[in-house]
């Protein structure tokens, strides 16, 4: 009769796999506490540190949009801002027509549909059409420029949907806070609470997406990513999975948006600039793309970095740091602390090293 698994490992069985880093209880330990820590900080530090954290959580929803696609798909973008900044706007333009908790509530539900039906579009024809590799870096750059373009010359109050004048360079101003309700009953999330609320869907997100990849079609992924035409010969439909990994990524890139404009009220198209479509493949890069805590880590950090540092300063600290991490860990710096954990812990004797990576096994 077989040993039933302990409570823990049922626990953590789903969130678990050769494709992700961190399988181990000293991961999950250390997993916990981080969490913890990020729940009391509101407690500790105030409602106002809370909500000027926020907008770092955001940032890393938004990397870890990108390190989805390309840490395990292979599929590197640069366009996942152009899915933020048109889910902002959405937002926008919704919840200012429709000044109500039913409006606020459509706002979340447009935004974040019409940046999944972008990068659907998008993916579908890049894909479909057969645009692979650097071309598609290419194509998602020129989309969110083109968009940066477009959005900076609507100013002047022929360029208003409703009562959300778009605002050219200046922006769109008076984004409500987010909220969910209908007609005059709802909630409202300002302040500490949209601290709460960002942290709750990063978690979410992060566990949904280790689910999702340790999976088969994280297997699948996985095989696109590392050898597409052998995954094509095992009857595996490359474009599908490539098509749809793409859209998730661009739905999760969309709701980063719209916590993003109900964080500052506000929105302007230096969201589609190419300083801002930057930064997302720099904290992949830095914090290691196969790692979605790794890539939160990295965009919180460099985000503090570049508002301690204002002005050109802070692009030549992150430009430096980005090539020096690039020169000497390619892969980022989470799986060379992971290894240096698993060094550590072999020579103490302590737990048994993880599992190996996907890469590992295809190369074996």
């Amino acid at each position: 009769m077989s040993e039933k698994p302990s409570l823990e490992a049922r626990l953590r069985g789903p969130f678990e796999g050769p494709n992700t880093i961190g399988n181990s209880r000293r991961f999950w330990l250390s997993f916990v506490l981080g969490t913890a820590l990020l729940a009391v900080y509101p407690v500790l530090f105030g409602a106002y540190a809370a909500e000027s954290t926020s907008v770092y959580l955001v940032y890393g929803l938004l990397g870890v949009s990108l390190a989805f696609i390309w840490g395990f798909c292979g599929i590197l973008s640069f366009g996942q801002v152009a899915f933020f900044g048109v889910a902002g706007y959405a937002f926008g333009i919704v919840s200012i027509n429709l000044a109500s908790y039913t409006g606020a509530t459509l706002g979340v539900l447009t935004g974040v549909a019409v940046a999944t039906l972008l990068a659907a579009l998008l993916g579908y024809f890049m894909f479909y059409g057969g645009v692979r590799d650097v071309y598609v870096t290419i194509i998602t750059l020129v989309v969110a420029l083109v968009l940066h373009t477009f959005m900076g010359q609507t100013a002047g109050s022929q360029w208003a949907i409703g009562e959300a004048a778009l605002g050219g360079f200046n922006g769109m101003v008076g984004v409500p806070d987010l909220a969910i309700g209908f007609g005059t009953a709802g909630l409202e999330f300002a302040g500490a609470m949209h601290y709460y609320v960002t942290l709750l869907v990063l978690v979410a997100t992060v566990l949904g997406l280790r689910a999702l990849v340790n999976s088969q079609f994280g297997y699948a992924m996985v095989a696109t990513r590392e050898d597409e035409a052998r995954t094509e010969m095992f009857g595996y439909n490359t474009t599908f999975i490539k098509f749809a990994t793409f859209t998730i990524g661009g739905a999760l890139a969309g709701l980063s948006g719209v916590l993003f404009v109900t964080w500052g009220n506000y929105i302007d198209p230096s969201e589609f600039a190419i300083t801002a479509a930057a930064m997302p493949v720099i904290w992949a890069s830095i914090g290691g793309r196969e790692s979605f805590v790794g890539t939160i880590a990295a965009a919180v950090v460099i985000q503090r970095i570049q508002i301690g540092l204002t002005g050109e300063w802070a692009l030549v600290v992150v430009g430096s740091l980005l090539v020096i991490v690039i020169l000497a860990m390619p892969d980022g710096i989470a799986p060379r602390v992971g290894d240096a954990v698993d060094y550590l812990r072999n020579r103490g004797g302590g737990e048994p090293a993880e599992p190996p990576t996907a890469t590992e096994e295809v190369s074996d």
